[in-house]
């Protein structure tokens, strides 16, 4: 458990100012590790090479049944490439960035190099200081009201990474949203395929693998860790539908605030986008104390998905559902070492 707390403890103030261009882009990969990402796969590789960082897909970590053509994923990849360019603007970096630059490469996404000097804004500072305080929460939410002029900053900050934020404000609006929640926990849970991916990303938070989700993450009090592998295979053996869509249906019903992320398409370009967007909403609300989670069930069912599209009237395609709200800190899930994510 040190370990995992140390990797979170990254210090800004070692930051190797008088060491190789390889040194200083090293070391901000210890903030983009602490990206989020679907059920914790942590599904990016990198490579430092000609004084430059090449971020890549690592497709052997996706999610083969919850979510096979790879949106999630590359999503996830988004998130730590947004970590990567509020890292390099804090060090005083403009950040050099290039998306998808090998046509013939599709697992390579970004590359990204120092750039000129440039000086940090105080909106970077505050996203930037959010990063290690980042963590998704679980939890049932306090019901304070979040501030309306709060959720269209949301909005704004997302549009400026052109993706779209819906705010699921209409009571009929967020009842149809919460059952298309409840209908795709019921479906998924249903097949025996999903509950066996979810199951295998289940850990101990002992495990040396340092990703996946941890008992704890799952309301497994810490005492009992020992027995999470027992949750996987009752999770893996049997069809808990009613059980997980009545916690799900709970967490909604508890959250001050929906909204949906979406964009414009649905290609690679746009789920890169997704992520970035994703990432700096989760940094902002986190700067002031707005915890989140996901519920994003419905998008990974497709039929649900084009449902949740016409019950927004929103166009473009939903990527992403949030639950926002306010409650306690959440201990940190693991995350594997820069060294681990070198390739």
């Amino acid at each position: 458990m040190s370990e995992l707390l140390n990797i979170w403890k990254v210090k800004e103030t070692e930051f190797p100012y008088h060491g190789s261009v390889e040194e200083k882009l090293k070391f901000i990969l210890s903030y983009v590790i602490l990206a989020p990402s679907s059920h914790n796969t942590q599904p990016w590789l990198f490579k430092i090479d000609s004084e430059a960082i090449y971020l890549y897909a690592d497709r052997g970590r996706g999610l083969f049944v919850a979510d096979p053509k790879d949106r999630e994923l590359i999503i996830s990849c988004g998130t730590a490439l947004f970590n990567l360019r509020i890292a390099l603007h804090h060090f005083g970096y403009k950040g050099q960035i290039i998306t998808f630059p090998d046509p013939s490469n599709v697992n390579l996404l970004a590359c990204i190099k120092l750039g000129y000097p440039m000086p940090e804004s105080t909106d970077n500072q505050l996203l930037f200081s959010a990063i290690p305080h980042r963590h998704i929460n679980r939890q049932n939410y306090q019901w304070w009201d979040a501030p309306q002029s709060l959720l269209r900053w949301l909005q704004s900050d997302a549009e400026q990474e052109g993706a779209w934020l819906h705010i699921v404000r209409k009571d009929t609006i967020r009842h149809q949203v919460l059952e298309l929640v409840v209908q795709a926990e019921h479906l998924l849970m249903d097949d025996p395929n999903y509950r066996q991916e979810l199951a295998s990303w289940i850990r101990p938070a002992t495990n040396k693998t340092h990703d996946g989700i941890p008992g704890y993450a799952q309301g497994i009090n810490e005492y009992l860790d020992f027995a999470t592998p027992l949750f996987a295979l009752v999770l893996r053996t049997f069809d808990l539908g009613n059980t997980v869509a009545e916690r799900s249906r709970k967490l909604f019903e508890q959250s001050p605030a929906i909204v949906v992320l979406g964009t414009k398409n649905d290609t690679n370009f746009d789920w890169l986008i997704a992520g970035q967007a994703l990432e700096k909403i989760l940094l902002r609300g986190q700067a002031v104390g707005l915890r989140s989670s996901f519920l994003n069930q419905p998008v990974q069912v497709p039929e649900l998905r084009s449902e949740l599209s016409k019950i927004l009237s929103q166009s473009g395609f939903p990527q992403i559902i949030l639950r926002l709200g306010f409650c306690k800190e959440v201990k940190p899930t693991p995350r594997r070492g820069v060294d681990q994510v070198l390739s």
